[in-house]
């Protein structure tokens, strides 16, 4: 099979053999000089995207550009396409580490927290011992291996190198999905092109320090594995290696299971949709992966699934809840919504282009039918569970691997076989030299050249216009909600100056969880976030803030103390997701600031922090 073997180069190189280092270079020096022209110190509600200097921008089509070009070569070395998709990778994932001064996302901050109180604590702890946190101990493989990173790299917390996670779990992806790739094609224009594809359209957001980042990668690898030695041909070529590699397909497995929940479900519905081809009817995959998670279900995640499982029944065929809006679920404000479009559009557009992929290249659909079918395959789990109406996000990251191999072969010509170009050319052996030099001249003077035509025209604009689109458009679906997830220096400090002087014992009321640390001595401090509560409750708070706020405060035992924090990370997440907006929170925290019941602890420009007097809290 030569697949996409009629496409012509665009340039032909000789005298300059390096000319796409030329493209990648200016387009990394544009980067690195709008990373010392952004300031993200003000933070609208369009997020990174309208604070980075334009010429970041201008870097990013100069590469998009470059790639593309660069790719389309045949001749060029698969190491000029690898170095366009590191310098995307760099631009994408490195640059918010690179801006910020801090960590992005609350849940990274919560994973960070988990990882402490693991080695305080020095095991694993009940819920009995940490309340809902115990679900953390349930599924311990990330935390545990972080911890022992931690203490290998002599670091005081992991957020010493946790920007930096969203580059690592990308790289992490790079060498499973090349190896999927090459499964089905040895045409290294489509596999490239795919892998850009790939991670333009990963703007979920589950790279960051998260065990889904690190279980998603094994998800991928483990596909790996099956697609390249679980099929029949290599099974015909050595038994015994099946072992061996059956060996390396378990302790991926095992890894997967025991650091994340919705994974291992997914990766049990894409073996299952595997065995639907003949090809990959081996069932050794699918058993080990069932047997495993079932394993671990009925033992260590017992207590967990017991109390989550009759949610998790009644919740089987709710698809609107994937889809549900309202209070604290509609993204409000212009910045929001035109980044909720953003990414809606990405997604879709690559779905499109998968489809017409699908469509247009019957020989690839023939040949990787099986990579089509783990496409497909979570798309039942959309119905299966809300998963916190994050359902259909996932659904569309484990899609990915396949949707992307298909929208890339949307945007190159068709594929050939080796029989079709057999035909060719015992058909073309049968005309004479003579005349076939008269026709090809004819031809050129007529039309200025065969490879002019093609070289220029609508399959080379059409499609570089495509993937400029998509990766342009990551920029907002993937920063556009920095608003949100960029916590600065100021609020961090606030934050853990509470949690240096609360006593064991004590209560953090805050509006919602949207802040650093949030979960910091979780296992001595409780929290309370009262945007969770029902609409009538935070209805009263906003009517009587203080005389509300100081009754829910009250139960607090010495030597424990209630405080109450409203920071700059809460603001930006109830206002951009549709529940209290900036003059209400103001009206909470001026009501709280005039109260004789709360005394001020510390302020600065990123937030307040109060506590509850606790001689007038036992009067009342």
């Amino acid at each position: 099979m030569t697949d996409l073997s009629d496409l012509p180069p665009v340039w032909s190189g000789r005298g300059v053999p390096a000319w796409p280092g030329v493209p990648l270079l200016v387009a990394l020096a544009l980067w690195a000089y709008a990373m010392r022209h952004t300031d993200v110190s003000r933070l609208d509600d369009y997020g990174l995207v309208s604070a980075l200097h334009p010429a970041f921008w201008a870097g990013l089509a100069v590469l998009t550009t470059g790639f593309w070009f660069t790719v389309r070569d045949a001749r060029r070395p698969a190491a000029w396409s690898a170095a366009y998709v590191l310098g995307l990778l760099v631009m994408e994932r490195a640059t918010q580490a690179v801006l910020y001064p801090t960590p992005l996302y609350a849940w990274g901050w919560k994973h960070e927290a988990v990882i402490d109180h693991l080695l305080t604590a020095g095991g694993l702890q009940t819920a009995e011992q940490v309340g809902d946190m115990a679900v953390y101990d349930q599924w311990p493989g990330f935390f545990a291996a972080q911890a022992a990173l931690q203490r290998l790299l002599g670091v005081d917390s992991v957020a010493m190198y946790m920007a930096w996670w969203p580059l690592v779990s990308s790289l992490m992806l790079l060498l499973p999905l090349l190896l999927i790739y090459r499964t089905f094609t040895e045409d290294r224009r489509l596999i490239w092109t795919a892998v850009w594809l790939f991670y333009v359209a990963n703007w979920v957001g589950q790279d960051y320090f998260s065990p889904q980042s690190v279980a998603y990668a094994l998800h991928v690898g483990v596909l790996a594995v099956v697609l390249r030695r679980f099929g029949r041909s290599a099974v015909r070529r050595g038994r015994s290696r099946q072992a061996v590699w059956t060996v390396v397909l378990t302790v991926l497995i095992v890894t997967i299971v025991v650091s994340h929940q919705l994974t291992p479900g997914m990766l049990v519905v894409c073996l299952l949709a595997l065995c639907l081809s003949r090809r990959y009817r081996d069932w050794v995959p699918l058993v080990t992966t069932v047997v495993i998670f079932l394993a671990w279900c009925l033992t260590a995640a017992l207590p967990f699934l017991s109390a989550a499982m009759p949610d998790m029944i009644r919740s089987i065929g709710d698809v609107g809840a994937n889809v549900e809006t309202g209070y604290g679920a509609t993204p409000t404000g212009t910045g929001a919504i035109a980044t909720s479009w953003a990414a809606r559009l990405l997604s879709g557009s690559v779905l499109l282009l998968a489809a017409v992929g699908v469509l247009r290249q019957r020989v690839l659909r023939h040949r990787a039918w099986p990579l089509l079918l783990v496409a497909a395959a979570p798309l039942p789990m959309f119905a299966a569970s809300s998963y916190g109406s994050e359902m259909i996000f996932r659904v569309l990251l484990f899609m990915l691997p396949g949707a992307a191999f298909f929208a890339a072969a949307a945007l190159l010509p068709k594929v050939r076989t080796l029989a079709a170009d057999a035909a060719a050319q015992e058909a073309g052996n049968r005309l004479s030299d003579t005349r076939q030099s008269d026709t090809r001249q004819s031809a050129t003077r007529q039309s200025g050249g065969p490879s002019k035509a093609r070289r220029w025209g609508i399959g080379t604009w059409v499609p570089l216009a495509a993937l400029l689109g998509g990766t342009l458009a990551f920029v907002p679906a993937y920063s556009g909600k920095d608003r949100i997830n960029y916590f600065p220096p100021q609020e961090v400090a606030l934050v853990r100056q509470l949690f240096e002087q609360a006593p064991n014992g004590s209560l953090v009321v805050a509006a919602n969880r949207n802040y650093p640390d949030a979960y910091a001595s979780y296992g001595s401090v409780d929290h309370y976030w009262f945007l969770d509560d029902a609409r009538s409750h935070v209805d009263e708070i906003v009517r009587h803030p203080a005389a509300t706020l100081a009754r829910d405060m009250a139960g607090v035992e010495r030597p424990g103390r209630a405080y109450f924090l409203l920071t700059q990370g809460q603001l930006a997440n109830s206002e951009m997701n549709g529940q209290l907006d900036k003059a209400q929170l103001d009206r909470i925290r001026r009501s709280v600031a005039a109260s004789p019941r709360f005394r001020l602890v510390a302020e600065n420009s990123a937030g307040s922090l109060y506590v509850l007097k606790q001689s007038e809290g036992a009067e009342r």
